[in-house]
């Protein structure tokens, strides 16, 4: 405890040391960090504004669009900063608290997504039970289960690395803080601190994988004898799971799954999750969706 005052201040390598790439990438990521919030803003809006916010399904869009929202603000704006910047730099404050938003944040986006899929099985798979089954009062416990689960998730994050020490190097190979990166800079045997972080982190992410997989699994299976228009319904469904899981589960299980050591592919990976699923969760949940479109072309 006592070596890890002698760190104060993180450097942050970033995406790449080349200052006319750190420039496009710069025109890039405010891009798609824009889209974000131009995306997820607009079907916030459109779905409060409007008679779906009463539909679990909209219920839970509207909470992972905020997620969403939320989530990305975290990481994006100082990527964006730091592109421009000659020294990247972050505080050991900073950095800690950035680690506990993080995770608290991507806790809660992966628990919504695993009930946005329950959502959507409960729907095509148990119609008849499905009014009581999602009412309103069980929605609002779900989301606060989700945010009590994300806060658990990312107090055990935090408290694995926050007693750290920490005494040099203070290079952080990485664009935000994350657990494994921490975790090399440690100047202590972090080998089952690592285990602890993979069965965290890894096994949250394994679970919600197989929940989203076999939901889609499910609602193909008992969609076999129905009529051509809930087929296409449901398939539609699975293909949003199966877009989500690639564009966010896929680098989070690649990362996460594994020992605890960092690659520079780590950081390509986290682009993933960080920004482009965040910007694509629009399209892929709502702008898909018959009701959705209705909804949003009354705003315009």
């Amino acid at each position: 405890m006592g070596n890890r005052n002698n760190v104060t201040v993180f450097i942050l390598l970033g995406l790449s040391q080349n200052k006319n790439i750190e420039i496009l990438c710069f025109v890039l990521f405010l891009f798609c960090y824009i889209a974000v919030w131009m995306g997820n803003l607009f079907i916030m809006i459109s779905i409060t504004c409007s008679p779906l916010i009463n539909q679990p399904m909209y219920f839970f869009l509207n909470y992972l669009s905020l997620s969403d929202l939320c989530y990305t603000s975290t990481v994006v704006p100082k990527l964006i900063t730091d592109l421009l910047a000659e020294r990247k730099t972050i505080s050991y404050s900073s950095c800690m608290t950035q680690l506990f938003i993080l995770q608290f944040l991507g806790g809660i986006e992966i628990f919504v997504l695993t009930r946005v899929a329950y959502d959507r099985y409960a729907a095509v798979c148990r119609p008849l039970h499905y009014t009581v089954t999602m009412s309103r009062q069980r929605c609002n416990a779900i989301i606060t289960a989700c945010c009590t689960g994300g806060f658990m998730h990312s107090a055990s994050q935090f408290l694995l690395t926050i007693f750290l020490p920490f005494c040099g190097p203070h290079e952080i190979d990485h664009y935000f803080c994350d657990v494994y990166p921490l975790l090399k800079l440690a100047c202590a045997d972090t080998y089952r601190i690592g285990l602890l972080a993979i069965v965290d982190s890894g096994l949250v992410a394994l679970v919600t994988f197989v929940i989203l997989m076999g939901s889609c699994f499910l609602m193909l299976h008992t969609i076999r004898g129905c009529p051509a228009e809930s087929r296409a319904k449901a398939l539609s469904t699975c293909s949003s799971h199966v877009t989500v899981v690639g564009l966010f589960f896929g680098p989070v299980l690649l990362i996460y799954m594994r020992p605890a050591e960092t690659f520079p592919e780590d950081k390509a990976f986290a682009l993933f999750y960080t920004i482009i699923a965040p910007m694509f969760n629009p399209l892929i949940y709502t702008l898909r969706n018959l009701e959705m479109k209705n909804a949003v072309r009354k705003m315009l």
